[in-house]
């Protein structure tokens, strides 16, 4: 081994003999009880291995909380690991069915299809990777107390009982629900997909469209649908996109593609869940041309028309024309109407195109009545394929249009209203009139962990309704206490916060066992689970070891977790009040939360609910969450990392090529501060690795040799300069650690710090000052070790420390 690399190892051993990340809190109103911090990051789903972008997020709370253990105070960082819900299950339905691909991703990892074939049991997965995490995170020399540790699911009784009692209390406050939802929903697992059971879509919920009937006159007796929007002139449809016809439950015949038939089927339109009942099947072409009758225009009969842009995996590939307002409409009945060629190819004859002119349903303020033409003739749109123009022309029309525009005379009592406050009820009015139905699908594709597409289905299911009002207003003073680092991760709460959503409820309900809690939603609150975790599980993942106060599972009863948590007299119970106690010392030490670090996506779903179910279980604004600090997506290399390019590195991997051939794990933590700190994608680049870890072995040698030499006492103009010199960038290096500005810190604390001292040691013709010089040997070690604590503790040993 490399010297580097024993000192890894001797440093990470002082650690764990002293074990100087295990923190207990102090007896209740002892000196000091407020210095405490409990920092965390979201606990990583367990069907993998950790890779470097899990490492990126908790690396920032892990730089945090040595920062703060340096400026004295009391930190605490558990780390758990996630096992609820789908993705597992649906991984080892994969493994068992003999699935390729994941068999592939299985040997990647190193393992032979002997050991591969014991994944079928989902037992294994807890057994296998849970502890290659902690392996691999104690050797990244991770500021954790291991103690804290657990799994999720109901094969830890101790969290599931913790769960039962969260949802208990969610319950009795009127904040779960039951009833129909659009939700996300897996055909193939016949079950909600929520986020952690999904391959791709995670955030992705369901978008409304207003489906309005236009009926076709001759001679096929179906349904179309475009948008809720007035003034239409025609409907435009895909010549080359197969779609269907199938009969729905009231006996109309619809006209869509099949992927929305099938989104439909599942919304209750159909006469069986699931099914799509098809009496033709055609392409764009055999119904081009045809005349409709449309609700909301004035043209009596509009016709079937070609545009191409139409997408199949997008609505239902058949969309209203209203030129006057939308630019695409506009560019491309221009196209028509300019190019007889382009008619006579797809059999458009002249009476179905010439006649129509953009109807005046909007006037916008700048814009005009015909806000659409304005823009197309401004920005000098010559035809539907200028796609970078009219995005600009959108941009300039739609939500002027909406928010500003008012309704002309041709729509009745309508007229001189803001189409804003009007969108709604003209919609629930059409709907009431039969002329419309609402339809929900994914706004964009989602797969589940089982390999299926997904789609919105109307499900009886139990739901946390976070759009209720009160909640909703609580939420919000939440967010308005919360530190969030940055405006932009602010300006996704407030917008998260303004959506009406829901969040379906892996641990199953307590009151209705067929139902299982949602791997989001029983996570939500779990960061006051860590605080007595020790005392009752003690570092084992699923608690099966017990404890030493000897509080069996099935003892956590409601009451005994509301003695705990919410401060209600002592329970009936078995249990000892000394031992409670102990646990509800815990709690009231180290809460509330002082900091949570997760990845931005996280912001519109899982720390959203975090905020409210904190709202909802703790009345109380002091056990409300105080910060939140969310970050990019890690890219490797400038690349977003992808298993499939092989543009991708484990934690494992990263610490194994980083401590080969005499390089250091240092520099991979070296490099995961330096790779961003905005909510932007950071980027990991390998040649900083390379290039820090030289750096590191210099600093190394070079405090030896320092420590070796006799260097002259006297003072001069230049050493004041130098004292300076690190006097501002320790102002300024604490600041950036306070901001959590790790790159920053970097920056102001070790790169530009180096060349302070390297302009220092050009210009002391006679010698360096050897106490300055001293003095910046331990200022260097303090400010890079928050980020390097294996090079920086064997450093401070070196000077006796």
């Amino acid at each position: 081994l490399s010297a580097l690399q024993a000192i890894e190892q001797l440093v990470q051993k002082k650690w764990e003999d002293e074990k100087i990340f295990e923190e207990d809190a102090p007896q209740y109103g002892t000196p000091g009880w407020e210095t405490n911090i409990l920092s965390l990051s979201p606990y990583p789903y367990m069907n993998g291995r950790l890779h470097l972008g899990h490492t990126y997020s908790l690396s920032k709370c892990e730089f945090s909380v040595g920062f703060q253990r340096l400026m004295g105070k009391k930190c605490l960082f558990p780390f758990g690991l996630h096992c609820t819900g789908m993705p597992i299950k649906s991984k080892v339905a994969a493994k068992s069915g003999g699935a390729k691909y994941q068999w592939q991703i299985m040997e990647s990892l190193g393992l032979h299809d002997d050991e591969i074939k014991q994944f079928a049991d989902a037992e294994h997965w807890l057994k296998y990777f849970p502890s290659w995490a902690k392996k691999d995170l104690k050797r990244m020399g991770l500021k954790t107390d291991w103690r804290r540790t657990f799994y999720t699911t109901d094969a830890n009784p101790y969290y599931d009982s913790f769960v039962r009692w969260q949802f208990l209390t969610l319950k009795d406050k009127g904040k779960v629900k039951y009833g129909k939802r659009h939700t996300i929903f897996s055909p193939k697992d016949n079950q909600p997909c929520m986020d952690h059971d999904r391959q791709s879509g995670e955030g992705v919920g369901g978008q409304e469209y207003t489906l309005v009937k236009m009926k076709l006159l001759e001679p096929y007796p179906s349904k179309l649908r475009p948008e809720t929007m007035f003034g239409q002139t025609n409907c435009w449809i895909h010549p080359d996109i197969p779609y269907v016809a199938y009969k729905m439950q009231n006996g109309e015949v619809f006209v869509s593609t099949r992927r929305a038939a099938r989104n439909m089927s599942y919304q209750e339109m159909t006469a069986d869940q699931g099914k799509v009942d098809i009496v033709a099947q055609f392409t764009g072409q055999d119904i081009m041309g045809c005349p409709l009758s449309a609700p909301l225009t004035e043209y009596k009969v509009i016709y079937t028309l070609p545009m191409l842009t139409i997408k199949e995996d997008k609505g239902t590939g058949v969309v209203t024309s209203v030129p006057s307002d939308s630019p695409d409409d506009y560019a491309a009945l221009c196209d028509l109407k300019r190019k007889p060629p382009f008619r006579s190819k797809y059999r458009i004859k002249d009476e179905m195109v010439l006649p129509f002119e953009p109807v005046p349903i909007i006037e916008i303020p700048e814009l005009g009545s015909l806000a659409a033409v304005f823009a197309v003739e401004k920005l000098k749109i010559q035809s539907q394929n200028d796609k970078d123009k009219l995005a600009e022309a959108k941009e300039m029309v739609y939500l002027k249009g909406f928010y500003e525009g008012i309704l002309l005379q041709p729509f009745g009592w309508f007229e001189g209203q803001r189409v804003q406050d009007v969108k709604k009820t003209i919609q629930q009015q059409m709907v009431a009139d039969g002329g419309a139905v609402i339809y929900m699908e994914p706004e964009r594709k989602v797969m589940s962990r089982s390999g299926d597409e997904c789609v919105v289905a109307l499900c009886d299911q139990w739901y946390l309704d976070y759009g209720e009002e009160e909640w909703k207003g609580k939420a919000k003073q939440a967010l308005d206490q919360l530190n969030t680092y940055c405006d932009e991760t602010r300006r996704n709460f407030e917008a998260t916060l303004d959506c009406v959503f829901h969040s379906l409820l892996g641990t199953r309900l307590p009151w209705d066992q067929q139902w299982l809690i949602e791997s989001l939603s029983d996570s939500s609150i779990y960061m006051a689970y860590y605080t007595v975790t020790h005392l009752l599980q003690e570092g084992v993942f699923d608690g099966s070891a017990g404890n030493k106060l000897g509080i069996r599972a099935e003892q956590m009863t409601r009451e005994v977790w509301d003695y705990i948590f919410l401060d209600t007299p002592y329970p009936s119970t078995d249990i000892a009040k000394e031992m409670l106690d102990k646990l509800r010392n815990e709690f009231k030490y180290w809460y509330p939360l002082d900091l949570r670090v997760s990845g931005k996506d996280l912001v519109p779903n899982h720390l959203t609910y975090f905020l409210y179910n904190h709202c909802a279980v703790w009345p109380d604004k002091e056990k409300w969450p105080r910060a939140v600090r969310a970050n990019g997506h890690l890219l490797l290399n400038s690349e977003k990392m992808s298993k499939s390019t092989g543009n991708f590195l484990t934690l494992s991997d990263a610490i194994d090529r980083f401590s080969a051939d005499g390089e250091w794990m240092e520099s991979m933590r070296l490099s995961l501060a330096d790779a961003g700190d905005t909510v932007e994608d950071a980027n990991f680049v390998e040649k900083m690795a390379d290039a820090g870890i030289l750096r590191l072995y210099t600093w190394v040698e070079w405090v030896k040799e320092i420590l070796n030499n006799e260097v002259r006492p006297p003072t001069t103009f230049n050493d004041k300069v130098f004292t300076s010199e690190m006097n501002i960038a320790i102002q300024a290096t604490q600041a950036n650690y306070n901001e959590m500005m790790f790159k920053e810190a970097l920056k102001t604390g070790f790169f530009e710090f180096q060349l302070a001292r390297d302009k220092y040691r050009e210009l002391s013709m006679d010698g360096m000052n050897r106490e300055l010089v001293m003095k910046y040997i331990e200022v260097q070690t303090l400010l890079l070790a928050p980020i390097c604590p294996h090079v920086c503790e064997y450093v401070w040993q070196l000077l006796g420390k």
